[in-house]
């Protein structure tokens, strides 16, 4: 029978009884319309006056643990719909891990310093005309403290609206006073291994935020810059004497700070003269320069130079020996310009020279450096200057110029480059100028442009090896990653190996960016973080290290948080007890990098916690700590996690880290509401509710960028809706089982039966295993399949008949209820971390004790399958039975739609059955009841020319025939009614049956 037999109407016998009163119907409360966006809230109130999260706790005491430690987002606004799929993934994973057999552990928790939430004070403060510098830093910091209050409260609502369960109740907050503490902490033992230090580098610095910034906070957006070719007289006597190195630069405004040229000696160089130039040409006839030969025609075709000559090779020795003048010489730049041979140079764009800035470049700064004690024994000055301020205005060691702004504070081109170049022009200097567009560092808040400035910083050195005193030898060689001294980078290589990554080229993506990286950065120039709480000797310029002040300093943060090193302006409170002199030492006023704090979220955390504290694999124990989050934080949260515990503890804080894309509309375009093309996660539930959210992040390959789309959640609402019309179908149906009934042997079933429960002894595994590798998108093509194929489309088609008609006693309607039972069971616990809400209300629907009591489908593992159940041979049989019923089902659909027959029911078709192999897989079945017809007749012949056939089906050929008989007014099927009983004239002997049983039941 199928779904229309059951909703239409039996016929009536004699005495006017309604058959459709004796059917096993299925009967359930669970809707068909599911209405998450208004079950799924009832069902949150459910499980927070349960207190689930206790719960689960309580049920996995002594288990393995796995933990996943939560990636803190910023709490500065609503969460999007990148958050919704971190979030939902991170469940997935630690609810899966749970139902596996672990303690999983989801601790919640936000990162609430740092520059995002200090910049949107800072636009109240100019919205009404304020000046942040104006208001006490404490006052200023408190508004800071509230804002991420506000943010925290409305995300974890928001979170916990998509069905994330977790320790909502006690996340961690990086600006709670014991975490700030244990910040304060882990910066202090850098300083006691002697790895922090303070040092002058350039750094890429907001202008409009007024501080240094990290590689992760700067995003690369096209810009457009100027650019110019300018000539460095060669100093000295010789055949070069005459010439002029022409460098090529899009950031004209550094040209004060140049103090070298970089060369390449693998690059080859010629001495070139102008031979034909226009009158007032910048480049004149007869000058000569030195230029890379491969980039010797686009400099002068740049030049507007009509002709020109080699005059000469130029080898790598002549040019190691070269200095040159600056072009500004005269104008308070007088030194000399060495020439330095750099790996950086080539000959692919430029001039095969390069402008060297050591105080506005990072390569600059390393070449400089390298070459530190060569420079000294020349009597060239080493120091390097500070041409640009904090405003992005030149300073007196930019002469000249002094005033002059890069960028403003609004992020706009200042007028530097124009006053410089004016300058090279008069000077004869300028060879050629122009525009470029490139991708440029903007900073990912203001979406300005940065620059390249040389700053007083602090630094965690990646190079230096424990145990050496003082900070790094500026003048020593820049290291390169390996060897095997006990550094920062090493140990965080090293760290790399021994961690699991998920997708497994993450681990090459990290590995490339701390064998490169330069040392870490991790002062700020802003009011909201923690403190680098360090103080230094104002004569030496040595970090204090002394363990009883720094103790009094994490004291104080833990009872006051870190606004006491605020409130403490001279540094008394920290050092006069410990017999320090305050006027000898410098209070250090910077904040940490907003990473440096989340970089040490393990610490107030896993090892703070009792509730996530974990004997890990590393340690030989068997728990593991799981980071998850998006590709991007290869180069933030996983990395500043990396080296922060790397540098403290040796090792990694965690085993696994598993990555995910980002989300794009469906053309696949990154969203933006000037676009409109926003899918947000709050507008979703609304309309479908969280769980075909979810359901979309479990099928999606999230080791790639996701697509969403009202037409892409249209899918998985279909989706959706055939998964729970398959789970409805079960609990109705279940409402006629019993344990009373239950079938124990499964030996004794059916062969129908026994092939369910084989796929089900095959899928658990393959379910289990999927969980187990993170691989969710399998789970929901496995189980999808599973329902929708050969449940729905198959086994629940065929049993129909037998559940609503069989009587109470047939041993077949029993073993289907047990088999149903079983797949309800197994499907529930395995869709159970993805579709939080469904499962949980069939669950409930199914167990009416656990509804009573405090029961969930959360608590449970995943339902076991038993290994007797596995029988391949009986799957391959039957796999050949499929076969041949797709060749009966085939010719009934073009009956039906010739309208020759109505339901299959009634037709009784020959099947001609040639193959020898398929025909011995279907003797002793009852084909009419696989094929749910009335009848069937099998041939071992081939059929007649015009039978139906398929393809990919050899060997089977059907010929519909109409049934004979009359038919059931009970079950609908036709019979010969000359097997009726007298008492039930009407039905078949089967229903004849089932009527005696319920009447002698009544």
């Amino acid at each position: 029978m199928n779904d229309k037999t059951a909703e239409k109407p039996a016929a009536q016998d004699a005495k006017g009884q309604d058959y459709s009163q004796t059917l096993f119907l299925p009967q359930t409360e669970f809707p068909m319309r599911a209405g998450l966006p208004q079950r799924e809230p009832e069902l949150l109130a459910r499980w927070a006056k349960m207190d689930l999260y206790r719960k689960l706790r309580e049920t996995a005491k002594g288990r393995d643990r796995f933990v996943l430690h939560d990636g803190p987002p910023y709490a500065n606004g609503n969460i999007h719909i990148g958050h919704a799929l971190n979030k939902v993934l991170k469940d997935l994973v630690t609810r899966s891990q749970q139902m596996l057999g672990h303690d999983s552990n989801y601790v919640p928790g936000w990162d609430c310093h740092g520059l995002p939430i200090e910049w949107k004070i800072e636009e109240q403060y100019r919205a009404k005309g304020l000046n942040k510098d104006d208001v006490p830093v404490v006052e200023f910091r408190k508004e800071c403290r509230a804002f991420a209050e506000h943010w925290v409260d409305v995300q974890r609502t928001e979170f916990k609206r998509l069905g994330v369960e977790g320790d909502w109740a006690d996340p961690y907050l990086t600006m709670a006073y014991p975490a700030e503490a244990q910040i304060a902490r882990e910066i202090m033992k850098f300083a006691e291994n002697g790895m922090l230090y303070r040092g002058s580098k350039p750094v890429m610095w907001s202008v409009v935020e007024k501080t240094a910034l990290a590689e992760a906070e700067v995003e690369y957006e096209e810009h457009t810059s100027d650019t110019i070719h300018v000539a460095f007289p060669v100093l000295g006597s010789g055949p070069l004497a005459e010439a002029s190195v022409v460098i090529w630069t899009t950031t004209p405004w550094t040209i004060p700070g140049n103090r070298a040229i970089s060369f390449h000696h693998k690059v080859a160089y010629g001495l070139y003269r102008v031979t034909a130039a226009p009158e007032n040409n910048w480049a004149k006839t007869g000058a000569a320069y030195i230029l890379a030969k491969n980039l010797a025609e686009s400099v002068f075709k740049a030049a507007k130079v009509e002709a020109y000559e080699l005059v000469a090779d130029v080898s790598a020795e002549q040019l190691a020996g070269l200095s040159c003048a600056h072009p500004l010489r005269g104008q308070g730049y007088d030194f000399d310009v060495p020439l330095l041979d750099g790996d950086h140079v080539t000959d692919d764009a430029g001039t095969g020279f390069v402008h060297t800035a050591p105080s506005h470049g990072r390569e600059d700064f390393d070449v400089w450096m390298a070459n530190g004690r060569m420079l000294a024994e020349r009597g060239i000055e080493t120091r390097i200057p500070y041409t640009v301020d904090a405003d992005g205005r030149f300073t007196k060691e930019a002469p000249g110029f002094e005033g002059a702004q890069v960028i403003t504070d609004k992020g706009e081109k200042g007028n530097a480059n124009d006053v410089v170049i004016k300058a090279l022009a008069a000077s004869g200097h300028l060879v050629a100028r122009g525009r470029l567009k490139h991708q440029y560092p903007h900073s990912w808040r203001s979406k300005k442009p940065v620059i390249f400035r040389n700053t007083p910083q602090w630094f965690i050195a990646m190079d230096k090896p424990y145990g050496d005193a003082g900070a790094p030898d500026p003048a020593a060689p820049a290291p390169t990653a390996g060897g095997n001294a006990d550094t920062l980078r090493n140990r965080a290589l090293k760290a790399i190996r021994d961690t699991e990554w998920v997708p497994a080229a993450g681990e090459n993506r990290i590995n490339g960016m701390i064998a490169n990286r330069p040392d870490w950065v991790v002062s700020r120039q802003r009011a909201w973080g923690v403190p680098i709480t360090v103080f230094v000797e104002k004569e030496t310029k040595e970090v204090l290290v002394d363990a009883k002040v720094n103790a009094a300093i994490a004291e104080a943060f833990e009872q006051e948080g870190a606004d006491a090193w605020f409130t403490d302006t001279d540094g008394a409170r920290f050092l006069k007890p410990f017999g320090y002199d305050p006027a000898l030492y410098e209070r250090v006023t910077d904040v940490l990098d907003v990473w440096f704090d989340s970089g040490s979220t393990h610490a107030f955390t896993l090892e703070k916690r009792a509730d996530l504290k974990t004997h890990r694999v590393v340690d030989g124990g068997k728990d593991k700590v799981m980071y998850l989050e998006g590709s991007d934080q290869h180069r933030g949260w996983f990395h500043s996690s990396l080296l922060e515990s790397c540098g403290t503890r040796g090792r990694a804080p965690y085993d696994v880290v598993l990555t995910h894309g980002f989300c794009l509309d469906e053309k696949g375009e990154k969203m933006s509401k000037s676009k409109g093309n926003v899918t947000a996660p709050q507008d979703v539930i609304k309309d479908s509710g969280a769980d075909i959210l979810r359901l979309w992040v479990a099928a999606a390959d999230y080791s790639d960028d996701l697509r969403i789309g009202k037409e892409i959640l249209k899918t998985f609402v279909e989706t959706y809706r055939k998964l729970r019309n398959t789970m409805r179908w079960m609990l109705g149906t279940l409402a006629h089982f019993s344990e009373e009934i239950r079938v124990t042997e499964p030996a004794s079933m059916p062969e129908l039966e026994r092939l369910m429960l084989h796929r089900l002894a095959e899928l658990g595994p393959q379910v289990e295993e999927a969980y187990r590798t993170y691989d969710y998108k399998k789970v929901v093509n496995l189980l999808s399949q599973f329902m929708n194929t050969e449940l729905s489309a198959f086994y629940f088609d065929v049993r129909k008949d037998a559940l609503y008609c069989d009587p109470r006693s047939s041993h077949v309607r029993r073993s289907a209820l047990t088999v149903v039972d079983h797949l309800f069971r197994c499907l529930t616990t395995w869709l159970a971390p993805i579709l939080v809400f469904t499962a949980e209300e069939a669950w409930l629907e199914r167990y009416p004790q656990a509804k009573a009591g405090e029961g969930s489908v959360h608590l449970e593992l995943f339902a076991a399958v038993e290994q007797n159940w596995f029988d391949p041979e009986l799957a391959e049989r039957w796999a050949k039975v499929r076969r041949v019923r797709r060749v009966v089902t085939g010719a009934l659909e073009l009956e039906r739609a010739a309208k020759r027959i109505g339901s299959s029911l009634e037709a009784a078709p020959i099947v001609h059955i040639a193959d020898p192999d398929l025909r011995a897989a279907v003797s002793g079945l009852d084909l009419a009841e696989i094929c749910i017809t009335s009848g069937a007749r099998i041939s071992d012949v081939e059929g007649p020319e015009g039978a139906f056939r398929l393809a990919d089906v050899p060997g089977v050929s059907v010929v519909p025939v109409r049934a004979s008989g009359v038919k059931c007014a009970r079950s609908w099927k036709y019979f010969d009614p000359a097997t009726a009983e007298a008492d039930y004239p009407d039905v078949t002997p089967r229903d004849a049956k089932a009527l005696r049983e319920l009447s002698r039941a009544a």
